[in-house]
């Protein structure tokens, strides 16, 4: 039985919502992580002389510039350069109260536009000596943006660790289930059918699962029935032994008598000529039933042909079985409603199983009593019931049940079922097949 997947639930859109939802879980936390790092930063930037203590550093280190290059406070384009190399800094210079220098105009000549010194409490001034004399520097750093980066690369990377972490615990369950379903079948490869392959969710795991409990269950079934077809055939193996053990016991006691001459006249003879006949035409029939059982067993799957109703299949085939009888001196009364439900047959098989049974009513049914031939219904199934009077059966047509052990055989390979009734005076045999479903 195909179990149908819903689209909600395949595995494609449920790794589609765990990417989606997993991204937006560590979008989320980047916005609150971002959101404390920029506060931490904040809070330690402007609340603390940090400011000051880089401010003095870089004056400290224009100031060994300056005494390195023995600059003096007119050199424009040696400050810039050592400002550049700086990176994070901007700077002025003032001398004598005046601007001579700004970092972020440096190709702006300051002294001949006598633009004053002007002080604000944001900024730190420090004092450098050039070789000209001392000036007051301003240094501004954008010292927080080295945090705010570092800060900025440590959230996306623990965000996106988060969302690999999400995506992995996600897909953990379905790979512990696939691990899982990997034990189970290695279980059922050694032969464990009865244990039940675990079922969870509505997705292709579950389908597979689901397969594989009803691949289970049918192999089971097949295995079963096919451990009763085997000991079918040992016991009737064993039968058919028994049964030719007489007759050539008896056929090897008669031409033993016939060849030390010992009977009485020509009559004995003749007496024990027929008897021998009829030991043999008994083997004959024994191995002939005995053939025909070993095609069917033998023989490898059938291909079941298209589905029709049964007054399509079984019409002609009743009408030309119903005359052979009649014809044979048998009243046959046909009781048969046809259903417009649809089976599957095999038409090789169909035909050999009525004239099996044909045959067997024609040799041990009761001629003076009518054949009933009607409809039968099982679950799921529908078929035939055939049912005689028992007659007088001589030695020379007694037969065993391989007749009807190759009806059952050829059944169960459409999918069907045969099954025996008796009584002290009568005998019925019921053939049923799988209704086709759509």
């Amino acid at each position: 039985m195909t179990r149908v997947i819903h689209r909600k639930d395949s595995l494609y859109l449920q790794l589609l919502k765990l990417l989606i939802g997993s991204a937006a879980a560590a979008f989320l936390i980047f916005l609150a992580l971002n959101y404390v790092g920029e506060y931490v930063i904040d809070n330690y930037y402007y609340n603390s002389d940090y400011v000051q203590r880089k401010d003095g550093e870089y004056a400290e280190k224009l100031q060994r510039y300056i005494d390195e290059a023995h600059l003096h406070s007119g050199n424009g384009d040696q400050l810039n350069s050592w400002v550049k190399k700086q990176k994070v800094i901007s700077l002025r210079v003032y001398k004598d109260g005046m601007l001579v220098f700004d970092s972020k105009y440096p190709e702006r000549e300051f002294g001949d536009e006598n633009v004053a010194m002007a002080m604000y409490e944001w900024e730190s001034y420090h004092t450098v000596s050039f070789s000209d004399g001392k000036a007051e520097i301003s240094v501004f750093g954008m010292y927080a943006y080295q945090f705010y980066t570092y800060a900025r690369t440590a959230e996306l990377l623990l965000s996106f660790l988060l969302f690999l972490a999400f995506v992995i615990l996600g897909i953990r369950a379905k790979m512990n289930y696939i691990l899982l379903l990997s034990n189970e079948i290695e279980i059922l490869e050694g032969g464990s059918l009865d244990y039940q392959v675990t079922v969870k969710g509505k997705d292709e795991l579950g389908a597979l699962a689901g397969g594989l409990n009803s691949m289970r269950l049918s192999l089971g079934a097949l295995m079963e029935k096919e451990a009763q077809m085997v000991q079918e055939n040992q016991r009737i193996v064993t039968e058919m032994s028994h049964d030719l053990r007489t007759p050539v016991t008896s056929i090897m006691l008669y031409t033993e008598i016939l060849k030390k001459g010992k009977y009485k006249d020509e009559e004995q003879l003749k007496e024990y000529l027929n008897r021998i006949e009829q030991k043999a035409c008994r083997m004959k029939q024994l191995t002939d039933h005995l053939f025909a059982h070993s095609l069917v067993a033998g023989e490898s799957e059938i291909a079941l042909e298209e589905p029709e109703t049964f007054e399509i299949l079984f019409y002609d085939l009743f009408s030309e079985t119903c005359s052979y009888l009649e014809q044979k001196g048998f009243q046959v009364e046909f009781k048969v409603q046809w259903m417009e439900e649809k089976i599957r047959i095999y038409t090789n098989y169909v035909t050999r199983i009525m004239d099996n049974i044909t045959s067997n009513i024609i040799k041990y049914a009761d001629a003076e009593k009518a054949v009933l031939i009607r409809s039968s219904y099982g679950e799921g199934q529908a078929g035939f019931f055939f049912e005689n009077a028992v007659g007088y059966v001589d030695e020379k047509t007694q037969s065993a049940c391989v007749g009807i052990q190759s009806v059952k055989n050829m059944m169960a390979k459409m999918g069907g079922e045969c099954k025996i009734w008796r009584g002290k005076e009568w005998f019925g045999i019921e053939i049923l097949f799988p209704l086709w479903r759509v």
